[in-house]
């Protein structure tokens, strides 16, 4: 048997509307801090799945990423991310739970969540 040969289609380049519904789509449903969770901004990584995050309510804390988002969530400085503090020593450590695209941070930005924050020169 012969084998066919396969032919691929080039894409074409997105449209500024194409890109425009993209980001919206992506800002449609943004979530939110709930229960003892809190807004932060990753100051440095530590290494190990481990970074300074600088929160919304005043701590700077260390913070990992679980085991179960490790492989999926790949965090900068600078990023944006919700924190959970943990029960016992919740002062100073947390757990990164998730992070928010450039298009969500802008979002969250223009409606004023992230108001405390924007003090910094990072932004």
């Amino acid at each position: 048997m012969a084998a066919k040969k396969r032919v691929f289609k080039k894409k074409k380049p997105l449209t500024e509307q194409e890109l425009a519904q993209r980001a919206q789509s992506e800002i449609s449903r943004i979530k939110m801090p709930w229960k003892n969770q809190s807004f932060g901004i990753v100051d440095q990584r530590l290494g190990g799945s481990r970074m300074r995050v600088r929160c919304l309510d005043g701590h700077t804390r260390v913070c990992r990423i679980p085991g179960r988002l490790k492989r999926s969530l790949w965090v900068r400085e600078g990023n944006i991310v919700i924190i959970e503090p943990w029960e016992l020593g919740g002062e100073d450590k947390g757990d990164v739970v998730y992070k928010y695209t450039n298009a969500q941070a802008n979002y969250l930005r223009n409606k004023g969540h992230l108001k405390a924050l924007e003090d910094t020169d990072e932004f």
